[in-house]
């Protein structure tokens, strides 16, 4: 599944789940080489600003790359339309004062979404496809290396992300939220539907289910 597809569900989402309303700005945090900026800045016809602390940035029409810390944005207040993060969160200790700032810099009202990988996976990285099979063995095993040990959080390097629980969890601290994980895969991967329903049916999304994803509005008040 390519990235600009999982981004143009996610997008979709929001459009389809939250109150229309107009977005001419956009932010990204955690935008590494800005391809989903991008996909965003052709979706909604607007400018996009996109940040990142180590982002290799590759040049791109209608997007400004920012070199910034997500935990001490220089935006002023109610500065966006809208702001997308998707598998960032579980990168930046601690992650609720990235939350506070996507609070901050985003319009009364406007919306989120943010994705980060599911901590209760069997396995991951079966999307990734810019990952050779053997990496993404290599990855899961390092991953159960850090479970059997205790170590499987974001604090200690591991980059495991949140239950659903832990990122509905933050996400609310920016506004009414709704976990969208179920169809966010019924989307991506429509041709599976039979099997993406026998996995609900049976209530294993929080182990089967790779990443975690969660849409909202900010609070007015």
């Amino acid at each position: 599944m390519l990235a600009a597809e999982k981004t143009i569900s996610f997008a979709r989402i929001v459009h389809e789940r939250l109150p229309a309303g107009r977005i001419d700005s956009i932010l990204v945090v955690g935008c590494g080489d800005g391809g989903e900026a991008q996909v965003l800045r052709e979706l909604f016809g607007c400018p996009v600003t996109a940040i990142d602390i180590a982002g290799k940035f590759e040049p791109r029409d209608g997007v400004e790359f920012l070199r910034m810390d997500a935990r001490e944005m220089s935006f002023a207040p109610e500065s966006f339309d809208f702001v997308y993060s998707f598998h960032a969160l579980e990168h930046i200790v601690p992650p609720d004062r990235v939350v506070a700032e996507i609070r901050r810099v985003l319009k009364p009202g406007a919306p989120f979404c943010l994705g980060t990988p599911n901590r209760r996976r069997m396995v991951g990285y079966v999307g990734s496809a810019d990952a050779t099979f053997a990496e993404k063995i290599l990855w899961n095993a390092a991953d159960w290396r850090a479970r059997l040990t205790g170590r499987f959080r974001n604090e200690f390097g591991a980059h495991a992300g949140f239950t659903e629980q832990e990122l509905f969890a933050l996400a609310s601290r920016i506004g009414p939220t709704t976990i969208v994980s179920d169809d966010y895969y019924r989307r991506i991967y429509e041709r599976h539907d039979r099997l993406i329903r026998l996995i609900v049916a049976m209530n294993l999304q929080q182990i089967v289910w790779p990443a975690v994803y969660a849409v909202g509005c900010k609070a007015d008040a």
